[in-house]
Protein backbone atom coordinates (compact mmCIF):
# COMPACT_ATOMS: atom_id res chain seq x y z
CA UNK A 1 0.00 0.00 0.00
CA UNK A 2 1.34 3.10 -1.07
CA UNK A 3 1.65 6.16 1.35
CA UNK A 4 -1.14 8.66 0.47
CA UNK A 5 -3.48 5.50 0.80
CA UNK A 6 -2.54 4.69 3.97
CA UNK A 7 -2.96 8.39 4.54
CA UNK A 8 -6.44 8.79 3.42
CA UNK A 9 -7.71 5.37 5.42
CA UNK A 10 -6.10 6.53 8.68
CA UNK A 11 -8.19 9.72 8.37
CA UNK A 12 -11.63 7.91 6.91
CA UNK A 13 -11.54 5.91 10.20
CA UNK A 14 -10.59 8.84 12.16
CA UNK A 15 -13.17 11.00 10.53
CA UNK A 16 -16.06 8.94 10.49
CA UNK A 17 -15.24 6.01 13.14
CA UNK A 18 -13.87 7.95 15.80
CA UNK A 19 -14.88 6.08 19.26
CA UNK A 20 -17.21 2.88 17.53
CA UNK A 21 -17.48 -0.17 19.44
CA UNK A 22 -18.68 -3.67 18.09
CA UNK A 23 -19.00 -2.80 14.20
CA UNK A 24 -18.50 -4.94 11.59
CA UNK A 25 -15.90 -3.92 8.92
CA UNK A 26 -15.28 -5.56 6.07
CA UNK A 27 -12.06 -4.82 4.00
CA UNK A 28 -12.20 -6.12 0.39
CA UNK A 29 -8.78 -6.41 -1.39
CA UNK A 30 -7.48 -6.88 2.41
CA UNK A 31 -4.06 -8.22 1.85
CA UNK A 32 -1.00 -6.46 3.47
CA UNK A 33 1.63 -5.59 0.63
CA UNK A 34 3.48 -2.43 2.34
CA UNK A 35 0.88 -2.48 4.92
CA UNK A 36 -2.97 -2.84 5.33
CA UNK A 37 -5.53 -0.06 6.56
CA UNK A 38 -6.01 -2.67 9.33
CA UNK A 39 -3.52 -1.15 10.55
CA UNK A 40 -5.15 2.03 11.28
CA UNK A 41 -8.42 0.42 11.82
CA UNK A 42 -10.03 1.04 15.28
CA UNK A 43 -10.15 -1.17 17.88
CA UNK A 44 -12.95 -2.96 19.55
CA UNK A 45 -14.44 -4.06 16.31
CA UNK A 46 -14.61 -6.95 14.31
CA UNK A 47 -12.71 -6.33 11.15
CA UNK A 48 -12.94 -8.96 8.26
CA UNK A 49 -10.01 -9.07 5.38
CA UNK A 50 -11.48 -10.68 1.84
CA UNK A 51 -9.15 -11.17 -1.00
CA UNK A 52 -8.09 -13.48 -4.36
CA UNK A 53 -5.10 -15.20 -2.44
CA UNK A 54 -4.25 -16.18 0.95
CA UNK A 55 -2.11 -14.10 2.72
CA UNK A 56 -1.22 -11.76 5.87
CA UNK A 57 -4.40 -9.45 6.58
CA UNK A 58 -6.76 -12.38 4.68
CA UNK A 59 -9.52 -13.85 6.62
CA UNK A 60 -11.32 -15.08 3.89
CA UNK A 61 -10.12 -16.01 0.31
CA UNK A 62 -12.92 -15.18 -2.20
CA UNK A 63 -13.31 -16.60 -6.19
CA UNK A 64 -16.07 -14.75 -6.94
CA UNK A 65 -15.54 -11.26 -6.27
CA UNK A 66 -19.13 -10.10 -7.18
CA UNK A 67 -20.25 -12.59 -4.72
CA UNK A 68 -19.57 -11.57 -1.36
CA UNK A 69 -19.46 -14.24 1.16
CA UNK A 70 -21.92 -11.88 3.69
CA UNK A 71 -26.06 -11.83 4.20
CA UNK A 72 -27.40 -8.52 2.98
CA UNK A 73 -27.07 -5.62 5.36
CA UNK A 74 -25.24 -7.79 7.71
CA UNK A 75 -21.86 -5.33 7.84
CA UNK A 76 -21.29 -1.77 8.90
CA UNK A 77 -18.37 -0.82 7.07
CA UNK A 78 -16.96 -1.75 3.72
CA UNK A 79 -13.37 -0.38 3.22
CA UNK A 80 -11.47 -0.81 -0.22
CA UNK A 81 -8.42 0.41 -1.07
CA UNK A 82 -6.00 -0.07 -4.25
CA UNK A 83 -8.32 -2.81 -5.65
CA UNK A 84 -11.22 -1.26 -7.96
CA UNK A 85 -8.25 -0.13 -11.03
CA UNK A 86 -8.02 -4.11 -10.68
CA UNK A 87 -11.89 -4.93 -10.56
CA UNK A 88 -13.05 -5.30 -14.16
CA UNK A 89 -16.37 -4.86 -13.52
CA UNK A 90 -16.28 -2.36 -10.34
CA UNK A 91 -19.62 -1.39 -10.73
CA UNK A 92 -20.82 -5.00 -9.93
CA UNK A 93 -18.37 -5.18 -7.11
CA UNK A 94 -20.27 -1.50 -5.90
CA UNK A 95 -23.32 -2.68 -5.77
CA UNK A 96 -22.21 -6.12 -4.16
CA UNK A 97 -20.72 -3.93 -1.50
CA UNK A 98 -24.02 -1.88 -1.07
CA UNK A 99 -26.21 -4.78 -0.79
CA UNK A 100 -24.11 -6.51 2.70
CA UNK A 101 -24.11 -2.75 4.37
CA UNK A 102 -26.65 -1.72 7.07
CA UNK A 103 -28.99 0.87 6.58
CA UNK A 104 -26.46 3.53 7.93
CA UNK A 105 -23.34 1.37 6.78
CA UNK A 106 -20.80 3.48 4.96
CA UNK A 107 -18.57 2.64 2.56
CA UNK A 108 -14.70 3.97 1.91
CA UNK A 109 -13.09 3.46 -1.82
CA UNK A 110 -9.87 4.62 -2.39
CA UNK A 111 -8.53 4.22 -5.99
CA UNK A 112 -6.05 5.98 -8.52
CA UNK A 113 -6.64 8.85 -10.40
CA UNK A 114 -3.32 8.70 -12.18
CA UNK A 115 -0.34 6.19 -11.24
CA UNK A 116 2.12 3.60 -12.72
CA UNK A 117 0.42 0.76 -14.77
CA UNK A 118 0.48 -1.98 -12.06
CA UNK A 119 -1.11 -5.67 -12.57
CA UNK A 120 -2.56 -7.46 -9.88
CA UNK A 121 -3.59 -9.51 -11.92
CA UNK A 122 -5.21 -6.50 -14.01
CA UNK A 123 -4.93 -3.00 -13.82
CA UNK A 124 -8.07 -1.35 -15.62
CA UNK A 125 -9.00 1.85 -14.32
CA UNK A 126 -8.40 5.17 -12.85
CA UNK A 127 -11.28 7.39 -11.25
CA UNK A 128 -11.62 10.96 -11.77
CA UNK A 129 -13.92 13.73 -9.95
CA UNK A 130 -16.79 13.18 -11.12
CA UNK A 131 -16.30 8.96 -10.48
CA UNK A 132 -18.05 9.42 -7.07
CA UNK A 133 -21.33 10.99 -8.19
CA UNK A 134 -21.16 8.70 -11.09
CA UNK A 135 -21.13 5.55 -8.57
CA UNK A 136 -24.05 6.95 -6.28
CA UNK A 137 -26.10 7.27 -10.01
CA UNK A 138 -25.42 3.53 -10.80
CA UNK A 139 -26.42 2.60 -6.89
CA UNK A 140 -29.33 4.33 -7.45
CA UNK A 141 -30.42 3.19 -10.82
CA UNK A 142 -29.79 -0.50 -9.62
CA UNK A 143 -32.17 0.10 -7.01
CA UNK A 144 -29.95 1.70 -4.01
CA UNK A 145 -30.96 4.98 -2.03
CA UNK A 146 -27.20 5.24 -1.31
CA UNK A 147 -25.06 9.09 -1.40
CA UNK A 148 -22.22 10.67 -1.68
CA UNK A 149 -20.85 12.23 1.23
CA UNK A 150 -17.34 13.04 0.24
CA UNK A 151 -14.88 12.69 -2.33
CA UNK A 152 -11.68 14.23 -3.74
CA UNK A 153 -8.31 13.46 -5.51
CA UNK A 154 -5.44 13.66 -2.81
CA UNK A 155 -2.35 15.21 -3.54
CA UNK A 156 0.98 13.18 -4.34
CA UNK A 157 3.68 12.36 -1.27
CA UNK A 158 6.86 10.44 -2.07
CA UNK A 159 5.44 7.33 -4.25
CA UNK A 160 3.64 9.95 -6.25
CA UNK A 161 -0.15 8.58 -6.47
CA UNK A 162 -2.73 10.46 -7.00
CA UNK A 163 -5.80 9.23 -5.51
CA UNK A 164 -9.52 9.32 -5.86
CA UNK A 165 -11.16 9.33 -2.30
CA UNK A 166 -14.87 8.65 -1.96
CA UNK A 167 -17.45 7.64 0.91
CA UNK A 168 -20.78 6.68 0.87
CA UNK A 169 -23.58 6.21 3.70
CA UNK A 170 -26.14 2.96 2.25
CA UNK A 171 -29.19 4.91 2.55
CA UNK A 172 -29.60 8.60 1.78
CA UNK A 173 -31.41 9.63 4.71
CA UNK A 174 -28.95 7.96 7.02
CA UNK A 175 -26.45 11.41 5.67
CA UNK A 176 -26.95 13.44 8.88
CA UNK A 177 -25.32 10.86 10.83
CA UNK A 178 -21.83 11.45 9.31
CA UNK A 179 -21.34 15.59 9.84
CA UNK A 180 -17.86 15.66 9.90
CA UNK A 181 -15.76 14.96 6.42
CA UNK A 182 -11.66 13.80 5.54
CA UNK A 183 -11.32 16.99 3.95
CA UNK A 184 -10.89 18.94 7.15
CA UNK A 185 -8.36 16.86 8.14
CA UNK A 186 -6.12 16.72 5.27
CA UNK A 187 -3.61 19.95 4.04
CA UNK A 188 -4.53 19.62 0.25
CA UNK A 189 -6.63 18.06 -1.84
CA UNK A 190 -8.24 18.82 -5.42
CA UNK A 191 -11.81 18.90 -6.77
CA UNK A 192 -13.12 17.87 -3.22
CA UNK A 193 -17.07 17.14 -3.42
CA UNK A 194 -19.70 17.01 -0.05
CA UNK A 195 -22.85 15.69 -0.17
CA UNK A 196 -25.50 17.67 -1.99
CA UNK A 197 -23.48 20.29 -3.49
CA UNK A 198 -22.38 21.16 -7.28
CA UNK A 199 -19.65 22.74 -6.01
CA UNK A 200 -16.16 21.47 -6.65
CA UNK A 201 -13.49 22.59 -3.74
CA UNK A 202 -9.82 23.51 -4.82
CA UNK A 203 -11.09 23.11 -8.26
CA UNK A 204 -8.15 22.10 -11.31
CA UNK A 205 -8.35 20.93 -14.63
CA UNK A 206 -5.22 19.12 -15.36
CA UNK A 207 -3.46 16.92 -12.79
CA UNK A 208 -0.38 17.39 -10.49
CA UNK A 209 1.68 15.61 -12.87
CA UNK A 210 0.46 17.67 -16.02
CA UNK A 211 0.63 20.82 -13.86
CA UNK A 212 4.49 19.78 -13.24
CA UNK A 213 5.28 18.56 -16.82
CA UNK A 214 4.17 22.44 -17.61
CA UNK A 215 6.11 23.97 -15.16
CA UNK A 216 9.57 21.66 -16.31
CA UNK A 217 9.41 22.60 -20.35
CA UNK A 218 8.78 26.20 -19.24
CA UNK A 219 12.13 26.36 -16.77
CA UNK A 220 13.69 24.21 -19.72
CA UNK A 221 12.71 26.69 -22.22
CA UNK A 222 13.77 29.05 -20.26
CA UNK A 223 17.11 27.68 -19.84
CA UNK A 224 17.43 27.36 -23.36
CA UNK A 225 16.74 31.15 -23.96
CA UNK A 226 19.47 31.87 -21.98
CA UNK A 227 21.83 29.50 -23.36
CA UNK A 228 21.30 30.58 -27.06
CA UNK A 229 21.10 34.39 -26.32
Amino acid sequence: MHDTAMQFGGAFFKTYLTGSQGLKIVDIGSQDVNGSLRSVAPANNEYIGVDFVAGEGVNIVITDPYSLPFESESVDVVVSSSCFEHSEFFWLLFNECLRILRPKGLFYINSPSNGVFHRFPVDCWRFYPDSGVALQNWGRRSGYTCALLESFIGQQNHEGWNDFVAVFVKEDINASLYPDRIQNLIPTFNNGRIFNSKDLKNFVEPSQDQIAHRKLLAILKAINKILNG
